[in-house]
């Protein structure tokens, strides 16, 4: 092992190498080895096909869950959409996952039931042996993803509020909103005030939080802009999964989030946001400090091949800057929505991360 002063003589001289090599040597050296890519005038880095191999931190079954073969998730979707189908296949989302809802209900020990909460469809999801005495009182509000075409109470929110409800031992409403193509921004942010103003008759403030995943989270973050502006008292915590306050979703993993998948690059974003100024600061608050600055305790989850990493981590730091209390929990390797997957490590790592945060600022019992 070199000792001390072997070391301070190789930095010696790597420091005076770096002295002695001229710019026709460091050129000639570069000639040497070509880029692989290139660099535009404006900056874009053109990068040429590469390998993207596993990432050393996943755990061995997320290993084997990542995909052997491109699988485009929005194919379908557009498709379904293109033929008018949205709100037919809307309806039999919780036939469809119901399979694998009834073993997340088996595995977490929860039970569910079909309910309106000012006219607007939901689903609860409480621990199947009762919610604890001194947690009867707190509710948390459970926004589904589904690119705000198919967020469904009884379908992707459910992917949620099983795990949730049965770790924090508390009970979770998850509501379908309005979405697209059908219905355009602000009607599922109008959906939400409705159902929070109808809970607020019921439960205090610092007895609700609200999260989501994916649109759901960035329908979280635009709810708490809309709750500023109509003066409601905001909840005790808020979770943006998978997504961020940022409805541009921008930055680097939105030009490299598809091409990890081994998919081509697409520009195009949802219908429920058509015409719509994506910088207004109700669209997305994180380009408003002072709706920021009154966010309550925020946790932030993404993933690093995820297409909203860098919106998230953005947001993240906004909500900092602003003076809001902000966590950021981010998994190596792993791409959008990963907990949907129960079977992985790092799902039940992301649940238990959920699980504390709304411990802490709902004031649980276990």
């Amino acid at each position: 092992m070199p000792n001390k002063l072997s070391l301070r003589r190789l930095a010696v001289a790597v420091a005076v190498t770096a002295l002695t090599v001229s710019p026709a040597q460091l050129t000639s050296a570069q000639e040497a080895r070509p880029a692989n890519g290139s660099i535009e005038p404006d900056g874009t880095v053109v990068v040429p096909s590469f390998r993207l191999p596993p990432s050393i931190y996943l755990s061995e079954e997320a290993k084997k869950a990542l995909p052997r073969t491109p699988t485009d998730q929005m194919a379908p979707l557009a498709g379904i959409i293109a033929a008018g189908q949205t709100g037919a296949m809307r309806q039999r989302m919780p036939q469809i996952v119901a399979p694998r809802l009834n073993k997340l209900k088996e595995m977490y020990k929860v039970s569910t039931r079909d309910a309106e909460i000012a006219g607007v469809p939901a689903v609860y999801a409480a621990p199947a042996g009762g919610v604890p005495k001194a947690n009867a009182k707190k509710i948390m509000l459970n926004l589904p993803g589904g690119g705000f075409v198919m967020g469904v109470a009884g379908g992707t929110g459910m992917m949620e509020s099983i795990p949730l409800a049965g770790l924090a031992g508390v009970e979770i409403v998850s509501i379908t909103y309005r979405q697209g193509p059908e219905h355009v921004y602000p009607a599922a942010t109008e959906d939400v005030v409705k159902v929070y103003r109808e809970l607020l008759k019921s439960h205090k403030p610092e007895n609700i939080a609200i999260f989501g995943c994916s649109a759901g989270g960035m329908l979280t973050a635009q709810a708490m802009a809309a709750f500023t502006r109509e003066k409601l008292p905001l909840p005790a915590a808020i979770g943006i999964f998978c997504a961020s306050a940022d409805a541009r979703w921008g930055g680097d993993s939105r030009a490299f989030g598809r091409p990890f998948e081994a998919l081509p690059p697409r520009e195009d974003g949802p219908a429920y946001f058509k015409g719509v100024n994506l910088t207004d600061p109700m669209v997305s608050p994180v380009l408003s400090p002072e709706t920021l600055k009154r966010f309550p305790p925020t946790l932030i989850v993404t993933g690093t091949r995820a297409f909203e990493m860098s919106a998230a981590v953005n947001t993240h730091r906004e909500l900092v800057k602003a003076g809001a209390t902000a966590d950021l929990h981010m998994w190596d390797g792993l791409g959008h929505a990963f907990f949907y997957d129960p079977a992985l490590p790092e799902s039940r790592e992301a649940f238990d991360v959920m699980t504390g945060f709304f411990r802490k600022h709902l004031k649980l019992v276990q």
